[in-house]
């Protein structure tokens, strides 16, 4: 991204993100509050936020929930939606594998398979200790989490949309190697396309994941596109695309 920035000549600083406290250090220096975008961190919505900083971190709501997707999304009507202090009680422990993820873009728990028994135990661990002992960033007791049937995934390509429209776009993974190439399938393109055509104003830009199965092209999620990673999206048309909101200072 540092070197798309440079191509167009729009200026950006370097921050570290100090970890479960979420300041920035060197502290930065902003010049106008309301024109900054902060790449890096999903924590770093935190700092947006206490530093009134716009647009700051483009948040996402919960893909899940939203209603013109929902025929759209890979097992999306048969998921099971439970807390994590709900799991050891109502998750059946009959050594089943499951799909899950976190409901909210937060990042606790990356997206993955797992058997009963070792999600049990996971939530288990976690409920071992006090609300106030947990880091932030992390599993708690309340978080929900979305289980899904496991499905053969074929290809996974990322798409970052800016303003409803996809800006560029990455494939990430092919079966079960991670590949990334700077290509997409005719058809996923369009079925990306009527993904944001059916659900316009969902944010003012995020990321979303679409997957080609046995039986044929499915939503994967979204992802806040402030901390999604990048692949091998073409960085001048998403920085372009962003920075045409106004003249931003983008802080990294």
């Amino acid at each position: 991204m540092a070197s798309a920035l440079d191509r167009l000549e729009i200026p950006y600083t370097w921050q570290k993100v100090v970890p479960f406290v979420g300041e920035l250090t060197p502290t930065p220096t902003i010049n106008d509050p309301k024109d900054v975008v902060m790449f890096g961190s999903y924590t770093l919505w935190r700092y947006a936020k206490a530093n009134d900083l716009e647009p700051g971190v483009f948040k996402i709501r919960p893909f899940v929930h939203e209603e013109p997707w929902q025929t759209f999304l890979l097992n999306g009507a048969d998921a099971l939606f439970l807390k994590l202090q709900d799991v050891p009680e109502k998750l059946p422990n009959d050594g089943k594998n499951w799909s899950l993820r976190p409901v909210e873009d937060s990042k606790e728990e990356p997206g993955t398979v797992k058997t009963t028994d070792e999600i049990i135990e996971l939530a288990n661990k976690v409920l071992a200790l006090r609300e106030h002992e947990i880091p932030k960033g992390s599993l708690r007791h309340d978080t929900e989490l979305m289980f899904t049937e496991p499905v053969r995934i074929l290809k996974e390509w990322r798409l970052w949309v800016v303003r409803d429209e996809i800006v560029t776009h990455s494939l990430y993974k092919e079966g079960s190697r991670v590949i990334y190439r700077h290509e997409i399938d005719d058809d996923a393109l369009e079925f990306g396309k009527r993904l944001v055509q059916a659900n316009p104003g969902y944010a003012p830009a995020y990321v979303i994941d679409i997957c080609r199965t046995d039986d044929g092209l499915r939503m994967l999620e979204t992802n806040c596109i402030n901390a999604a990673g990048f692949y091998e999206a073409d960085l001048l048309k998403l920085v372009s695309s962003i920075d045409e909101f106004s003249d931003i200072q983008i802080g990294s």
